[in-house]
C-alpha cells in the first residue's frame, strides 16, 4: 500500500509539463533584447567568411544593406558596426579614426539613408585604425590615456554627425565617457546615446573578433587598460564613474564568465545593463555542436537566457540572427 508523505512541498508540480513550465518561467528573452554585431569592410559585393566565426562574414556595405530587410522582418532592429580598416590607412597616430569622410562614417550615412528606422551602434576605439593595434595611442611602449581620450571624443562626434544612434566606447581609457558626453553636447549631438563598455575584461575569449578585423596588438597586451578578470569591486568603481559621467547604458564584456558582474550591475545600476556574448563564446557553441557533443540551438538558447537571467537588459551577440529565427519559429 502506498504511503503518503505528509506536509511536504512539491516544487515538481510547476515543472510537470511544457505548458506549465512556460506559464511560470521567470526569464523571458525577446528579439528586442538583441543587438547584432556585424563586420564591414571596403569594396563592393564582398562577403568574406570568417573561419573562426562559422556563419559570420565580413561584408561590404552594399551586401549588408541587401541583408537588412531580412533582419528587420525578424524584428532585429539594432546593429553594432565594426569596420575592418585598410592596412594602408593604419598609422601610429590613428588619424583615420577622425576622418569625417572615412569608411565608417560613410557606411553609417549610407545605411541610415536606406533604413532610417534601424538603430546603429558604432565602435569608439583606436585599435582598428592603429598600426600598433591598441585601443589607444602608444608612446615608448605605453598606452597613453589623456591624449587618446581627446581623439576618442572627436571620433564619437564624427560618428554622431554621420547618424549613429549610440556610440560605444570600447577602449577602457579613464575619463572618456565624460569627454565624449561633453563633446556631443557642445557640438549639438544631444540625441546620440553612449553605450559604455564599463567592465571590459582582458579576456582570452576575444580571439575570433581580432582575427575578423586584424586588430590584435602588434606588441604587448591590453592588460594595462582592460580589467583584470580576478576583480569584481573594480567593476563597481567603473560603473559609478561611467554613470556619473553620462553613460546611457553600461556594458559587461565578455558575458559567460562574468554573469556575477552582470548581476551586480543590474542590482546597482540606474541605467540599462548590456552584456556582450563575445566571439570566443559564440565559437565554442559552433565547435561543440559541430562535434555532435550538444544541440546547437539548445546551447544558444540556454546561454542567451542565462545572460538575460543574470540581469542583462540588452545582449550583443553573434547569435542574434539565429536567435531571432528561433524565437519566430517558437511562436508559430
Amino acid at each position: 500500500m502506498k504511503k503518503n508523505l505528509l506536509n511536504i512541498q512539491r516544487p515538481r508540480l510547476n515543472r510537470r509539463n511544457a505548458s506549465i513550465r512556460d506559464l511560470v518561467c521567470e526569464t523571458h528573452i525577446s528579439v528586442s533584447d538583441l543587438i547584432y554585431p556585424v563586420f564591414i569592410q571596403e569594396g563592393q559585393k564582398v562577403r568574406h567568411s570568417i573561419q573562426t566565426l562559422p556563419g559570420q562574414s565580413r561584408l561590404s556595405v552594399d551586401e549588408l544593406i541587401r541583408d537588412i530587410p531580412k533582419f528587420l522582418n525578424l524584428g532585429l532592429k539594432t546593429l553594432a558596426l565594426f569596420p575592418k580598416i585598410s592596412e594602408s590607412l593604419k598609422t601610429t597616430d590613428a588619424i583615420e579614426a577622425i576622418n569625417p569622410k572615412g569608411f565608417l562614417p560613410t557606411a553609417v550615412r549610407k545605411i541610415k539613408k536606406e533604413f532610417p528606422e534601424l538603430v546603429l551602434v558604432t565602435d569608439v576605439a583606436l585599435d582598428p585604425y592603429s598600426s600598433d593595434g591598441h585601443d589607444g595611442l602608444v608612446k615608448n611602449g605605453q598606452v597613453l590615456n589623456d591624449e587618446t581620450v581627446e581623439i576618442l571624443a572627436k571620433m564619437a562626434a564624427i560618428q554622431a554627425e554621420a547618424g549613429a544612434d549610440f556610440v560605444g566606447p570600447s577602449d577602457m581609457m579613464d575619463g572618456r565617457i565624460k569627454a565624449i558626453r561633453q563633446k556631443l553636447e557642445t557640438e549639438g549631438h544631444t540625441s546620440t546615446g553612449i553605450i559604455a563598455y564599463t567592465a571590459k575584461y582582458a579576456s582570452h575569449f576575444y580571439g575570433p573578433f581580432r582575427e575578423a578585423l586584424d586588430s590584435a596588438p602588434r606588441a604587448g597586451d591590453k592588460k594595462t587598460y582592460q580589467m583584470d578578470y580576478r576583480n569584481s569591486n573594480e567593476a563597481l568603481r567603473e560603473l559609478k564613474l561611467d554613470i556619473s559621467e553620462g553613460a546611457d547604458l553600461v556594458m559587461v564584456k565578455p558575458a559567460l564568465s562574468y554573469l556575477d558582474i552582470i548581476k551586480t550591475f543590474k542590482m546597482k545600476s540606474l541605467v540599462p545593463v548590456a552584456a556582450y556574448n563575445v566571439s570566443g563564446e559564440y565559437a565554442m557553441v559552433k565547435a561543440t555542436s559541430a562535434m555532435g557533443a550538444a544541440d546547437h540551438d539548445g546551447l544558444m538558447v540556454e546561454i542567451l537566457t542565462s545572460i538575460k537571467r543574470a540581469g542583462a537588459d540588452v545582449i550583443f551577440t553573434y547569435h542574434a540572427l539565429e536567435m531571432a529565427r528561433w524565437l519566430s519559429q517558437s511562436r508559430s
